[in-house]
């Protein structure tokens, strides 16, 4: 095992630069997701890290080597693809010893690692079983295994389940998580799902268009994002946005365009008439005889929860409900936010305040 420390990185394709300066430090052991839209660079900072695409400029060390000019076999690092990778005419264990054999290891070893990853990723029946005899959850095992038998300082994982069905990936999800609690490998995990991000991470690295917005534990960026992407990014249903100007006199709160007032627990100093961006995340938004009047659009009864769709103030947000409310679409109710949980940003920046 080893800490990475990702410094200033930077990566250009011809005349576009897709990573303006990136720069992450990560633990010893530490379990770190990159989370972002399609397109921002994760995948392509993951792939740096293995040795897959060359730096432009910056430094990656891992434990106190760089690895700038590294060989990627040489990096000792193992990584888990999207789409497996795996050799359809080798078996579960002759696709797990590979790498392995490929290093001269004695048979006698190969063997005893193996064996050790498919006992704890469960891999034992299938051992004699090729790709195809497979499901993809077992798949998706086996490509893990291939990646534990190396006992590599750093684990990379690129979208490793998004080829799977929504149970079999809350399933591997807590595998994967209960792997890392085991093994305790640095581990770096790329995905869009910020589902994924928030249940997995021991630290999450939020990234858009080639820069990392903000970083930290999970909890920490869901209850206070350091701007308005993040806030919209992080939690779902994602978090909803009223523009408006800060009232700061008789009362604090937020004068939207539409003309509703939106209460807040407090405002910075000097900040009366500024124009805001007031962020309320569904699920802290209550009914109320004296909230703002909405119109029910739409209803989602998802189990656990309803989430409503209402109209209000010239614009759609939603609501989360734990309660079972009887509501129908065109219902006239009254919402309120609670204004020790609203979130304040400038308007032009979008940076919280």
């Amino acid at each position: 095992m080893a800490s990475l420390e990702i410094r200033d990185i930077r990566k250009t394709f011809g005349s576009t630069e897709v990573l303006h300066g990136v720069s992450v430090p990560i633990a010893d052991g530490e379990f770190v997701v990159l989370v972002g839209p399609s397109g921002c660079g994760k995948s392509t900072l993951l792939r740096m890290i293995a040795g897959l695409e060359g730096i432009t400029s910056g430094e990656i060390r891992i434990g106190d080597q760089i690895v700038n000019n590294v060989h990627p076999k040489e990096r000792d690092v193992a990584m888990v693809f999207q789409n497996y990778a795996l050799y359809p005419h080798m078996t579960v264990a002759a696709n797990m010893g590979f790498s392995l054999r490929l290093k001269k290891t004695p048979p006698p070893l190969v063997t005893e690692r193996v064996r050790k990853a498919a006992e704890i990723l469960g891999l034992v029946p299938y051992l004699d079983r090729y790709p195809r005899q497979l499901s993809g959850g077992q798949r998706q095992r086996v490509a893990m295994g291939r990646a534990i038998v190396r006992d590599p300082q750093v684990f990379l994982f690129d979208e490793p389940l998004s080829n799977l069905d929504a149970k079999l990936r809350v399933a591997m999800r807590i595998e994967i998580k209960e792997l890392h609690q085991r093994l305790k490998t640095t581990t770096v995990y790329v995905t869009h799902d910020q589902i994924e991000a928030m249940t997995m991470a021991d630290k999450i690295v939020v990234m858009h268009d080639g820069v990392v917005e903000q970083m930290g534990a999970p909890l920490e960026l869901y209850d206070r994002p350091e701007n308005t992407f993040v806030a919209g990014f992080i939690g779902s249903p994602a978090m909803n946005f009223f523009e408006g100007t800060l009232k700061a006199n008789g009362g604090c709160g937020v004068q939207t365009t539409g003309g509703a007032r939106l209460p807040l627990a407090d405002a910075p100093a000097a900040s009366n008439g500024r124009p805001v961006l007031y962020g309320i995340r569904p699920e802290h938004i209550e009914l109320a005889d004296d909230g703002l009047q909405a119109e029910v659009v739409v209803v989602e009864p998802t189990g656990s929860e309803t989430q409503v769709v209402a109209r209000a103030d010239g614009r759609e947000f939603i609501a989360v409900f734990r309660e079972r409310h009887a509501f129908s679409p065109g219902a006239r109710i009254r919402l309120r936010p609670r204004r020790d949980l609203a979130h304040l940003f400038d308007r032009t920046t979008g940076k919280r305040l």
